[in-house]
């Protein structure tokens, strides 16, 4: 091309980029981005090379509507050939995500990275020589957390994700015309803000807020005084656990200078609840909840800051962040440009892990391994948060040796027995009609089972006004609403008996004044315990926690924990100490053993030898919610337009995020049985819609078989 310059875009308006002009602007983003976790170097070099392909006639026609080109191979392979293998595999991926490794023998031009480089080997690569006149690719020096395989697919990932969020940002500031707004306030700004919330505790009259006030104040000392770490908070339910780890995470991020807060939590009620006290506290435009049942709807008039939330799903680049575990582990070990773009923001951030006992145990070492990457090389500081705190110090020993926890909330700062709001207490088996008959007896009473078959079973016996269910059988709109029914009820004294299943456990805000919990994890019951006199309106003689066998069979994705919870209750007189729990969760992860505690085998894959860094097999196999259930969605109330909009062929994420609310999760057999029924209308793209919408009950929702109530946490 002569006296042309190659060109990477082209805008709308007919304004040109040139390669060069892009390649040296996403190479100065990428260097920033990584620079937090010592990448700088091998980030520039990814983003001078990543479009180096765009050096060539065919791509020069592609620009005006000629056929695709493989413009990422050769910036791929020229890394290569100068030993950058992160940068080679960060470049090989930018556009289609990472590849895995393959071998020396895949045919040229196969999807695997060496198949790739082959091709490049081979000449068979449309990218010419032209690049060489006006880009200088350096060498920068390896990093030690790329000579163990399971580290440096890690560190590729993060790198990765720097040259992406680049490529992306520049590639948008072009096409637009302007840079994005940057995301929310300060750490300082936020930081007062806190202080101006917290002020009116300064002085409290109650025991039990001047233990509260001792608990955040103790929080505040630590966050300023503690170098970046592994740390616990462990205080009781009742004991202000949301304000004061966002007080420790300010005060942390201010005196090490970290950058951002994020918050990592099993079940999206729990969320979206956490979310909403942040922003009362910091302002709703600094603060992210991002999850699969949050949608920020973009509409030709939409405000600016609901504009900047939607683009900050993209890389989270706001000050603090919510989201699920699912979420935040899924994506460290992705493979896709969509999911590993944020990855670069957690590096020198405080990430709280709250309700910690959640971490699911089938993924329970490659979660860890994972926190304690970000310990090691990304200037993350951890926090494990929770009233029951699971025994995790073996584990992290594992792969941090010497990195010992520290608790942020020592015994001598927090009186456990002044939290103290219930008696837990043990009887023998309850058939339904047993069950039924005492919390008839009750005005206002939860109970709480293992499996939607049973909440069922015990919600029918139920009699008069103010009865109600709650499972994963009801889509989560019908949910929340008939939570807020709950809440209300018990506000104004009414008659309130609610049957429902483990969803109801981990942080969702309900005060019962007695509950009844069928034997399960010591853990379940501890969280059961905490929606008992939640506010501590009355003694904890008098807020009596039932906890009850059923005659049904313990499911066998409970079976362990049920008897580990059984033989621990027998052995503890108080089964809520930190010696109980420590001892459940002891005795619970040496049953299971690591094998169980990694059932995908991330870990050994990862560092197997005859495997050339397999991103996307790793990718493929994380799924922390691995439930062989298909969606139903129920076309009700909102629903019913959003069902029409998907039969009329619509198919977006928003479209999804919103159908969602009024998704139930079935099991195969029972997705069959409503298929058979003709029940259910099966679009082309497997998506399915009820079609009898009088078999969803108001009260119950779908009326199916056994199977069991673990919420879905997404």
């Amino acid at each position: 091309m002569e006296n042309k310059p190659y060109l990477a875009h082209i805008a709308a308006d007919g304004r040109e980029q040139t390669v060069l002009a892009h390649l040296t602007a996403t190479a100065a983003r990428a260097r920033r981005f990584a620079q937090p976790f010592g990448g700088g170097e091998q980030a520039a070099l990814a983003g001078l090379a990543h479009d180096i392909g765009k050096y060539s006639e065919a791509f020069q026609k592609r620009l005006r509507g000629g056929p695709k080109v493989d413009h990422a191979t050769a910036g791929a392979a020229e890394c290569l050939k100068a030993g950058q293998v992160s940068a080679a595999f960060a470049v090989a991926g930018h556009h289609g995500g990472l590849p895995d490794g393959g071998a020396r023998t895949d045919p040229p031009g196969s999807a695997t990275f060496l198949g790739r480089i082959n091709k490049a080997e081979q000449g068979k690569l449309e990218c010419a020589d032209a690049w060489r006149d006006e880009v200088s690719l350096p060498a920068p020096a390896r990093l030690p957390c790329e000579n163990d395989a399971a580290e440096a697919m890690f560190f590729i990932r993060m790198l990765y994700s720097c040259l992406v969020d680049a490529d992306y940002l520049d590639t948008e500031a072009f096409m637009t015309g302007e840079e994005r707004a940057q995301g929310g306030a300060t750490i300082a700004q936020l930081w007062d803000r806190l202080q101006a919330h917290i002020a009116k505790w300064s002085a409290p009259q109650r025991a039990l807020d001047r233990q509260r006030n001792a608990i955040l104040q103790q929080c505040i000392r630590q966050g300023e005084q503690r170098d970046r770490g592994l740390f616990t908070l462990t205080v009781p339910t009742g004991g202000g656990k949301t304000v004061s780890s966002l007080a420790f995470a300010l005060a942390h991020a201010r005196a090490r200078g970290l950058r951002r807060i994020i918050y990592v939590i099993p079940y999206t009620s729990i969320i979206e609840q956490t979310a909403e006290v942040f922003r009362g506290i910091l302002g709703e435009e600094n603060v992210l909840e991002h999850h699969s049942n949050m949608l920020y709807d973009i509409q030709e008039e939409a405000d600016p800051r609901t504009v900047r939330l939607s683009q900050a799903t993209e890389n989270w680049d706001m000050p603090i962040i919510v989201t699920t575990a699912v979420q935040f582990f899924e994506s460290l070990y992705a493979c896709r440009p969509s999911q590993c773009r944020k990855l670069h923001s957690i590096a020198d951030s405080v990430v709280i892990f709250d309700e910690a006992q959640m971490l699911p145990l089938s993924y329970l070492r490659p979660c860890v391994f994972a926190i304690c990457q970000l310990l090691k090389y990304y200037g993350v500081s951890a926090v494990l948060c929770t009233a029951t705190q699971p025994a995790l110090a073996p584990i992290f020993e594992d792969f941090l040796p010497g990195h010992t926890a520290v608790e942020l909330c020592p015994p001598a700062v927090c009186d456990w027995e002044l939290f103290r709001r219930t008696t837990i207490r043990h009887v023998g088996r309850f058939s339904p009609e047993e069950l039924a008959a005492q919390l008839n007896r009750q005005e206002q009473v939860l109970c709480i089972v293992n499996t939607r078959k049973s909440a069922q079973e015990v919600f029918a016996r139920l009699t008069g006004e103010g009865c109600f269910h709650l499972s994963t059988l009801m889509y989560p709109a019908h949910r929340r609403a008939q939570l807020e029914e709950v809440r209300r009820r018990l506000r104004a004294g009414l008659t309130c008996r609610v049957v429902a299943t483990s969803l109801i456990e981990a942080g969702v805000d309900v005060d019962f004044p007695a509950v009844y919990r069928e034997q399960a994890g010591l853990d379940s019951i501890l969280q059961a315990a905490g929606r008992c006199n939640r506010e501590g309106g009355a003694s904890a003689e008098e807020s009596i926690v039932t906890v009850f066998e059923s005659e049904t069979q313990v499911p066998p994705l409970f079976a362990t924990a049920v008897g580990v919870g059984r033989q621990v209750m027998a052995k503890h007189s108080d089964v809520a100490s930190r010696e109980a729990i420590r001892d459940y969760f002891s005795q619970l992860l040496d049953l299971k053993g690591e094998q169980a505690q990694d059932v995908q085998h991330i870990l050994h894959t990862m560092r197997d030898k005859s495997r050339l860094l397999p991103f996307r097999t790793v990718a493929a196999r994380v799924r922390l919610i691995d439930s062989p259930t298909q969606t139903v969605y129920v076309p009700l109330g909102e629903g019913e337009a959003l069902a029409a909009r998907l039969r009329a062929g619509e198919r977006s994420r928003s479209l999804f995020r919103r159908l969602g609310q009024y998704g139930v999760s079935v099991y195969a057999q029972h997705f069959a049985a409503l298929e058979r029924a003709g029940d259910l209308e099966v679009l082309e793209d497997g998506s399915a819609i009820l079609l009898n919408t009088a078999l969803y009950r108001e009260q119950t929702g779908l009326p199916l078989e056994a199977d069991n109530g673990k919420a879905l946490f997404v």
